[in-house]
């Protein structure tokens, strides 16, 4: 059993945990009047830690059921890669290391990651196999990142980050719900309840299109100017209406044909309208400056 910078980097969720970092990035510099490269140096390192402790504890947590599972039967813990007990404080590593990064930029950015944790090991891994309402819980934490970069360059919780949590909050709704379409038998085998109804039907989907309809819609709000700092002018918002436009387009597609190649192309179209508008809202506070 030895230990390797793959078996690493997989028990992280690498990729997941870049993306979450580009997210608490974007916050950053939404909210930065000056850049401390510092703290945006620990801001990245202390992101990456927390996302990945977060990935691994959920991994140590489900080893049995992942190697039930064709998507993750891979992984490093069930394929016996690496110990739970080395996985375990690998974990507590990443989080101590990340927590103290974040602790330096200031107090209220290592409590938001601290809560993250929290919620995402103790409170919606266990859950997902017990009711649909986990997703709910997982997405408090997964919409933390693009808020806690505001946290960390205002040392203040307000109507802005508040206003980048929901955008990322409600997003997370149809964007799992379509993965848990695409996977709805895999994860049926390790017995993960994921689905509003439990089911690939038309009510799953109406969720779905409702939840994306309400992402656009709060994705609009800065546009009228009643959420502090945080504004986007008319032709910034005429973007993320086009965008949301096409991704509800996708998702109504889901809703009509309830299909998996359906639900794998909202999978791709809600990536790119989250990536785009974190880009759009930060190229539109430059261009309007």
């Amino acid at each position: 059993m030895t230990f390797n910078s793959k078996i690493f980097l997989s028990l992280t969720k690498s990729r997941l945990a870049i993306s979450v970092v580009f997210s608490a990035l974007a916050g950053y510099i939404l909210a930065a009047d000056n850049f401390n490269f510092l703290n945006i140096f620990l801001l990245l390192v202390g992101g990456y830690c927390i996302v990945g402790a977060s990935n691994s504890f959920n991994q140590i947590i489900e080893k049995d059921k992942d190697s039930m599972m064709d998507r993750t039967k891979n992984r490093p813990l069930p394929k016996n890669h690496i110990s739970k007990s080395k996985a375990f404080w690998i974990s507590v590593f990443l989080t101590l290391v990340g927590l103290l990064c974040l602790y330096l930029i200031n107090y209220k950015t290592a409590f938001f990651a601290a809560l993250s944790v929290f919620l995402y090991t103790c409170v919606y891994t266990p859950l997902k196999s017990i009711t649909p309402l986990s997703v709910f819980i997982g997405a408090i934490p997964g919409a933390i990142p693009f808020m806690l970069g505001w946290v960390a360059a205002t040392n203040k919780f307000g109507i802005e980050p508040g206003v980048l949590f929901m955008i990322q909050f409600l997003w997370q709704f149809p964007h799992f719900w379509a993965i848990g379409w695409v996977l709805d038998e895999d994860y049926k085998k390790a017995g993960f309840k994921l689905l509003p109804s439990g089911e690939t039907d038309s009510a799953t989907a109406f969720q779905i299109v409702f939840y994306s309809l309400w992402v656009v819609v709060v994705s609009l709000v800065p546009a009228f100017h009643y959420t502090g700092k945080l504004r986007l002018s008319f032709t910034a918002a005429l973007a993320i209406a086009l965008l949301g436009s096409v991704m509800l387009y996708f998702a109504m597609t889901l809703m009509k044909k309830k299909s998996k190649k359906a639900a794998q192309n909202l999978i791709g179209v809600s990536i790119v309208y989250i990536t785009a508008l974190q880009l759009i809202y930060v190229i539109d506070k430059y261009m309007t400056i």
